[in-house]
């Protein structure tokens, strides 16, 4: 079980009354980890586009996309966690309390993806992270996963 979490939550998420310090601070930090993750992404498509003769201006949105799933999928399979939310201390868990494994990374990513592709189920995935005391959004809820401070950050 290499992912596990401490002991007393190993078969589970941390509580969000008993165990607030997972969850406290984490909306905001997400926010922030999206807007590091979303530059990021810019660059790196930004620094594609020479590589070829330009002609991906003609098509910038798609690559921009698959750039982004990409990062989004990867990252998370590595460490449950995208760069911008390494450096904000956040990671997600899933549904067993456990880190993403490459599955549930891609079905995260391809939630997320859906989710930002249309306006109302966007709205609905911010109205569902200021309101629920897990603060999930639409992809979480469907997944069971949880975004929370990382324990090794504490």
């Amino acid at each position: 079980m290499r992912n596990a979490l401490p002991l007393m939550m190993s078969d589970m998420q941390p509580d969000p009354v008993r165990h607030a310090a997972f969850y406290q601070g984490v909306l905001p930090k997400r926010f922030l980890a999206w807007v590091m993750d979303v530059v990021l992404i810019a660059v790196v498509t930004a620094l594609i586009v020479p590589f070829t003769a330009f002609t991906a201006l003609l098509f910038l949105p798609a690559l921009f996309l698959v750039v982004g799933f990409l990062y989004r999928w990867v990252t998370l399979s590595g460490r449950s966690a995208t760069w911008g939310m390494r450096l904000m201390n956040i990671e997600f868990l899933d549904r067993n309390g456990q880190r993403f494994d490459a599955g549930t990374a891609l079905l995260h990513t391809l939630g997320y993806t859906l989710s930002m592709a249309f306006v109302m189920p966007q709205i609905l995935s911010v109205a569902l992270m200021m309101l629920t005391s897990r603060r999930q959004g639409l992809s979480d809820m469907v997944l069971g996963s949880v975004a929370i401070n990382s324990p090794s950050a504490r």
